[in-house]
């Protein structure tokens, strides 16, 4: 498995930017395409947007189109998620993983991160 290590997150007001990393060890990166996924107070994680191993290929939530991007630097071992025109209601724990193929069943993700917290405020 490939050990995950998010950081970027913090307190933002809302419409302001924010980017979140993950940096990845322990295994071959280019082997695992990479997600993120976020749990709000009291609700269910679930998929936000994620990436194919060459990067080529993103899949994401509707609730973040246009807004979310997903990035990776295979030479860096890092997954970014840029968060634009942030809402309060993006508030939430963002956890990045990995799964060896694109998808965004939570359940198909065998590594995690340990999360982040993203606060938007209004």
């Amino acid at each position: 498995q490939v050990q995950l290590v998010e950081s970027g997150g913090g307190l933002v007001q809302a419409g302001g930017s924010l980017r979140l990393s993950c940096a990845a060890s322990g295994s071959t990166f280019t082997s695992y395409a990479m997600g993120w996924f976020r749990q709000a107070p009291g609700k269910e994680r679930e998929f936000v947007i994620a990436i194919g191993r060459s990067g080529t290929t993103t899949i994401y939530t509707d609730a973040v189109k246009g807004r979310f991007t997903i990035s990776r630097d295979n030479a860096k071992n890092t997954v970014y998620l840029q968060m634009n025109s942030l809402k309060p209601e993006d508030t939430a724990v963002y956890y990045c993983a990995a799964n060896t193929f694109l998808t965004r069943r939570m359940s198909a993700y065998d590594s995690w991160g340990q999360g982040t917290q993203v606060t938007v405020s209004s």
